[in-house]
């Protein structure tokens, strides 16, 4: 069993996510807790990725059309840090 460790921020945002994403992270959670981050490769509409540039060393997955869940693995201890669930934005900074 994985841990999910969820920055102090998540719950903050959480209330004003859209229930479908709220469904959708609740299973995105299931998932990695029960068989990690390996586990989200499987099904293909969560679109797992490594990220670059800033985010380097952390990945992503999309929760919808716009939002998305960025999180760190650190495999030694068997945990997952939920770094930020944000809508995503296409513009080039």
């Amino acid at each position: 069993m994985w841990e999910i460790l969820e920055h102090r921020r998540i719950a903050r945002v959480l209330p004003g996510l859209p229930v479908e994403v709220l469904k959708r992270y609740e299973v995105w959670k299931d998932i990695v807790r029960i068989s990690g981050p390996q586990g989200l490769s499987v099904i293909r509409g969560f679109r797992d990725e490594a990220l670059r540039g800033r985010w380097q060393g952390c990945r992503s997955s999309r929760l919808g059309l716009q939002y998305r869940v960025i999180y760190k693995v650190i495999a030694q201890e068997i945990q997952v840090q939920v770094l930020k669930l944000t809508a995503h934005d296409y513009r080039r900074k």
